[in-house]
């Protein structure tokens, strides 16, 4: 790895900070890595070393937590959203993204934010951070899939209403999912030919139309006319089979077709370790796979397990082969 990977630093109210500082404690020279914020939100007695450029990260990181100062409008207290230090979350982010596009950076990994602080406090008007990264680098359509050792998996919609599920999945947003999934795991995983599983939309797939005939009628014909030597696709299945031990020993990653459909199992199966990755952007991204935790920040007791799982596997997707 020629260049660390940028660290934003989420809200600096939640537990973000404290996790940057332990992810520096377990990784240090292991993983590179530059955190970018405001110096006063970190918690007191953390090694630090200012850094100017991104380049000084790989060599700083032996002593300190290498940062890239960003200044806030405010301080920050721990579990009390400042409203005032939105336009700085955003800004931290847009800077990470120019860093790594212009190859000072080699991925990105973002700490949580909270949408509606950063709604009131900065008229962000996206859904959350993958659709955010995704305008910045010009993307219409992105995926985010949720990994883990024991599981991939992508919901091929995200943040919608179950009841508006059925409106919002249709074949051509399922097959861009597909491909996206495939290309991502080929560049950035290595993996050569990607086996991919996919759910069906209803309660035992439909059931041959007892419950459901989205499977009938065009998710297992998209399925058939897209198997070829570039996509190495099974299903649709039941989901409520899809995810033991020897299910997942069939595929390389699982599309689910939503939310919960997708991210029940892996929060279930590697709580702590799952890691939030964004396919489909020009650049490796990857985040923990939790929130901001204001009730908990500053406490001292965050778990910083998924972090450090998602600074790793970005390491590893930077160099896949």
């Amino acid at each position: 790895m020629t260049a660390p990977i940028a660290l934003t630093c989420g809200d600096p109210a939640g537990v973000g900070p404290e996790l940057a500082a332990k992810a520096w404690q377990a990784l240090r020279q292991d993983c590179p890595f530059l955190w970018i914020g405001d110096p006063r939100h970190l918690p007191h007695g953390i090694p630090t070393v200012m850094v100017q450029t991104p380049a000084q990260a790989m060599t700083a990181c032996a002593t300190g937590l290498p940062v890239l100062a960003h200044r806030f409008a405010a301080e920050a207290t721990p579990g009390a959203p400042t409203p005032s230090n939105a336009q700085g979350v955003v800004d931290v982010i847009e800077r990470a993204v120019t860093l790594v596009q212009s190859g000072q950076a080699g991925a990105i990994c973002t700490a949580p934010i909270n949408k509606k602080v950063l709604i009131d406090g900065a008229g962000f008007a996206y859904p959350g951070h993958t659709e955010f990264l995704a305008a910045l680098a010009g993307r219409a359509r992105v995926v985010m899939m949720l990994a883990s050792d024991q599981l991939r998996v992508v919901p091929a919609t995200i943040h919608v209403a179950l009841s508006e599920v059925p409106h919002v999945l249709t074949p051509d947003l399922l097959r861009e999912t597909i491909a996206i999934t495939v290309r991502g795991l080929r560049e950035q995983f290595g993996i050569a030919h990607p086996r991919i599983a996919v759910a069906g939309l209803n309660p035992h797939a439909g059931e041959g139309g007892a419950m459901g005939r989205e499977e009938i009628d065009w998710i297992a014909p998209l399925l058939q006319d897209m198997r070829d030597d570039t996509y190495s696709l099974s299903g649709p299945h039941s989901a409520d089979t899809l995810f033991h031990a020897a299910a997942r020993r069939r595929y390389d990653a699982a599309i689910a077709m939503y939310h919960d459909q997708a991210l029940i199992p892996i929060k279930t199966l590697d709580f702590d370790r799952g890691v939030n990755v964004t396919l489909g952007l020009p650049f490796v991204r990857s985040s923990p796979d939790h929130g901001t935790a204001f009730d908990i920040a500053g406490q001292g007791n965050a778990n910083p397990t998924s972090l450090i799982e998602a600074l790793k596997l970005a390491q590893r997707m930077t160099r896949p082969d």
